[in-house]
């Protein structure tokens, strides 16, 4: 669902990156506030795992269109809202300037879109009270699905919205709203499936890494743990790893719903815009994205998409462990962090 810049006007793009920045700036704070060590190495590689496996798209079937995880609610489910939403932030910041994946005006946008709903509607609203009296397989599956689904929802609306108040005469709002929500509602329902996957094994594995669960004033629920921290975060890096690397390689090639929705609509999903805004975030996006499109320049190499997975999840890693100092997140001995 990563916007381009053609689909937004430099009033609506500048608007939401206030907002966007807003929300960052309340995250910033309430992170410092939580002062717990041990998330600057679980915010490294949950960025990591979800850059790999956004690049993982699947099928919808029968659509001819695809989908990919957007991350927010999976990482709120761990991190916390606030912690999950600045992760969020730091991979589209690499897809963005590295990768040339979404558009640096519309970078605002794509946040909200795809990091604020997940990260503070899903964690809120869905996972916290389901989680309030203690976690089961069952409720981690069912705040999975019913937090993504509805997140994406809220995501793909904001996109019809944001290309309403942006004159996109090219996607009528009631046609392009219409063919949103149902290519969504189905990728918001697969991804609720993989992220109830990765929950239920951080449970079954590290389960005090899942925020908000068990936190009722009367109702105190435990569960040891099968590995310990440090194996944890080894099993997902590994994870990230292999499908950054191996299994980016076999992704659907269909168009993902925001440019399926595009196609159906308008008839392309390659829309042209001019001036001086645009210029001059493509010119800065040219020179940032070293491996655009997640391939070597001018090759269609397979090993351009592995090197980019692999090189985009340490970049990410690299970005939160290097955000996590330079904001001072946390003042505890940072040795605390390894402990398992």
């Amino acid at each position: 669902m990563h916007m381009a810049d053609a689909l937004v006007a430099p009033a609506v793009a500048g608007t939401m990156y206030v907002l966007s920045a807003s929300a960052a700036g309340v995250s910033v704070n309430q992170v410092k506030k939580e002062d717990d060590p041990k998330k600057i190495p679980v915010m490294g590689v949950m960025g990591a795992f979800v850059f790999a496996t956004q690049m993982l798209n699947f099928t919808i079937p029968g659509t001819g269109s695809s989908g990919h995880l957007c991350g927010g609610m999976m990482l709120s489910a761990v991190l916390g809202p606030f912690g999950g939403f600045l992760t969020m932030i730091g991979v589209l910041l690499v897809q963005c300037l590295l990768f040339a994946d979404g558009g640096l005006l519309a970078l605002g946008c794509n946040i909200w879109n795809m990091a604020f709903y997940g990260c503070f509607v899903g964690a809120l609203l869905i996972w916290k009270p389901i989680m309030k009296k203690g976690a089961t397989k069952a409720k981690i599956a069912l705040a999975s699905i019913l937090g993504c689904v509805l997140t994406l929802q809220l995501g793909a609306f904001s996109v019809t919205i944001e290309t309403l108040l942006s004159g996109v005469t090219e996607l009528p709002f009631s046609v392009f709203l219409a063919t949103m929500q149902p290519i969504h509602l189905a990728i918001g329902f697969v991804e609720g499936l993989i992220t109830a996957a990765v929950l239920i094994f951080v449970y079954e594995a590290r389960p005090e890494l899942l925020w908000g669960v068990g936190e009722s004033e009367t109702v105190v629920v435990k569960k040891e743990g099968k590995l310990s921290l440090k194996t944890t975060i080894i099993a997902i890096a590994a994870a990230a790893a292999i499908c950054g690397g191996i299994v980016s390689l076999f992704a659907s090639a269909f168009p993902d719903g925001l440019e399926w929705s595009m196609e159906q609509v308008a008839g392309t999903a390659e829309l042209e815009a001019d001036g001086g805004a645009y210029d001059t975030a493509a010119g800065i996006q040219e020179t940032t994205s070293l491996l655009p499109d997640y391939a070597f320049k001018n090759s269609e190499s397979a090993a351009g998409t592995s090197f980019s997975g692999i090189v985009g999840s340490l970049v990410v890693v690299g970005v939160m462990v290097g955000a996590s100092y330079a904001f001072k997140f946390f003042k505890k001995k940072e040795g605390a962090a390894n402990e398992a």
